[in-house]
C-alpha cells in the first residue's frame, strides 16, 4: 500500500514538474570534492565526532566518516560537514 502512495505521489511530482525530493521527504545530498557535504532535509544528527557524522533521515542514516569533521552550517533544514570526506554510506 505505501509502496503504490509513494509511486502515486511520484507521477504527481512528474505531472506538477515538482521535485521529488520535496513530495517524497527525500534527502538532497550535494557534495564539493572531498571538502564539503550539504545535507538538505536532514532529520537531525545522532552523532558526532572529528572522525564520523551520523545523520538522520526521513529513511535511515547517513554515515560520513573522514578527518577534522566540522559542522559548518546546520539549520533545520540543511546541514554542511566540512573536513576531508573519506567515505559516504546510506543506510536503510
Amino acid at each position: 500500500m505505501q509502496r503504490r502512495r509513494k509511486g502515486n505521489l511520484q507521477t504527481l511530482a512528474g505531472l506538477l514538474e515538482i521535485p521529488a525530493d520535496i513530495v517524497l521527504d527525500l534527502p538532497r545530498i550535494t557534495m564539493l570534492g572531498n571538502k564539503q557535504l550539504l545535507v538538505e532535509n536532514h532529520k537531525g544528527i545522532i552523532e558526532y565526532t572529528g572522525s564520523l557524522v551520523r545523520i538522520k533521515l526521513s529513511q535511515g542514516e547517513l554515515y560520513v566518516a573522514g578527518a577534522e569533521l566540522t559542522i559548518g552550517n546546520f539549520q533545520a533544514e540543511q546541514l554542511l560537514v566540512e573536513g576531508t570526506v573519506m567515505e559516504i554510506k546510506y543506510e536503510v
